[in-house]
């Protein structure tokens, strides 16, 4: 049968693009469909837009050490308005650049909303298409508890457009959004409050870097609240938000910030046209390959519910391209061993193994850890301490995990993701030169084991 398409992508986000770019690259025609925004989550509403505010807060930190480098400087003023508009214009330059990215690479981009109505058919603004695959790669949608008010709340798709910084903010959920906004709102200027339902934010880090974080934001004034949930929302007179919490406890804020989980973004996706089915999470079940249980439909990024991070939904982008148009170069996305950075202020940095996964998994461990005070603070009044932390089996010497709390923490443990997937040792750790000075040295200088 001839069909309109080899591809249909459903999603222009970062993994819909890179399959879809791929895949024409490869020779297929290929077709995407968006009905929101060029670049997906990433693009618009998370990882670049985020940076960019995370880059602002940090100023006031720039700021308040200048003095130590004899700097006079008279009292700095925040705009918040300059610096969403900048942001702004920012994003509007990455969307034309995805654009060209696609239509440059031969793909149809049709900007509608689609709807699949058939294993090989897809409906976008009433016009029909048939294709021979279809790649579902819609991605996440921030979900809000349903409790009384919730209406009263936003998530991170509307803190980036607020026409104005508010001056008493709640932020709820101990995710990395969550521990990343309480930052960014705090750092411009915002009476911040970070609120979660468990006993200690982060989840799924390592038990030192969490532990280590939740100081550091201390010293630097955010005032975190463990074991708390609010019940109920409302709006009293003046315009501001009264929370009442769980244990009976009310907090007013102009703002309440809910970064308590995302859901796959499925709405009028037309899955009961086809055979796919979902997982018990209600994400879209696919195998190792990314195929659903409806043998013409595939489905990757956020929408699968494996690991949702941008670079994965690329390399999943990737896989799904050459498998299906060039398989000879095809290659499983290896989930082992992903560096990852939380942009909190100060940032965590890792990769591998954290402690309590690699004792899980049967590893007899050696801990090095080290806490220091960086040197650019040393001409300051600030006392802010990094940590480094290596996790190594005591047996093979293998370095299983790595973890960082302090400046460029990301920057820093990219290239020892090199090193891990690499499966270095702990003494090719110790015979690597460091680069003097710099935090990143302390990486190979850690000597003793502390436990």
């Amino acid at each position: 049968m001839a069909y309109d398409f080899d591809l249909f992508v459903i999603g222009a986000g970062s993994g819909g693009v890179r399959a879809a770019r791929f895949a024409a690259g490869f020779g297929a025609k290929v077709a995407v469909a968006e009905s929101r925004y060029l670049g997906g989550t990433c693009v618009n509403v998370g990882c670049v837009p985020k940076k960019l505010l995370v880059y602002g807060a940090h100023v006031a930190d720039e700021l308040e050490q200048a003095a130590g480098f004899g700097w006079t400087l008279e009292e700095g003023h925040f705009d918040w308005g300059t610096l969403i508009a900048n942001k702004n214009r920012e994003i509007e330059r990455l969307n034309g650049i995805y654009r060209n990215l696609l239509v440059n690479s031969g793909v149809t981009l049709l900007q509608g909303h689609a709807r699949i109505t058939g294993a090989n058919e897809v409906e976008v603004d009433g016009q029909r298409y048939s294709a021979e695959h279809i790649l579902i790669a819609t991605g996440g949608w921030p979900q809000v508890p349903d409790i009384p008010g919730k209406e009263l709340a936003i998530t991170s798709n509307e803190a980036f457009y607020l026409k104005d910084l508010p001056r008493r903010v709640l932020v709820v959920g101990g995710g990395y959004i969550a521990v990343e906004f309480a930052g960014i709102l705090q750092g411009l200027g915002a009476d911040t409050t970070l609120l979660y339902r468990g006993d200690l934010f982060l989840r799924g880090f390592d038990g030192s870097v969490r532990t280590h974080l939740k100081e550091e934001l201390e010293k630097r004034g955010l005032n975190l609240q463990f074991n708390a949930d609010i019940q109920r929302i409302d709006k009293l007179d003046d315009g501001s938000l009264k929370a009442t919490l769980k244990d009976g406890r009310e907090l007013l804020a102009d703002c309440v910030f809910y970064a308590t989980g995302r859901r796959p973004m499925l709405d009028n996706l037309g899955l009961e046209n086809t055979g796919v089915e979902l997982d018990a999470r209600g994400f879209i079940r696919v195998d190792e390959q990314y195929q659903t249980t409806a043998p013409s439909i595939l489905a990757i990024g956020d929408v699968i519910g494996r690991v949702q991070l941008t670079p994965v939904a690329l390399a999943e982008g990737m896989a799904v391209a050459r498998r299906l148009f060039k398989p000879e170069q095809y290659r499983p996305v290896d989930y082992q061993n992903i560096p990852t950075a939380v942009f909190s202020q100060p940032p965590i940095g890792t990769v591998g193994l954290t402690e309590e996964q690699a004792l899980e998994a049967g590893h007899k461990v050696q801990i090095f850890e080290s806490r220091f005070r960086a040197m650019k603070l040393t001409l300051t009044d600030i006392q802010e301490k990094t940590l480094m932390k290596l996790v190594v089996d005591a047996e093979t010497d293998k370095v299983l995990g790595c973890h960082m709390v302090g400046p460029d923490a990301g920057e820093i443990i990219q290239g020892l993701g090199v090193a891990l997937k690499a499966g270095a040792t702990k003494l090719q750790f110790d015979e690597t030169i460091g680069v003097h000075p710099t935090a990143a040295e302390e990486f190979v200088t850690m000597r003793t084991v502390t436990r």
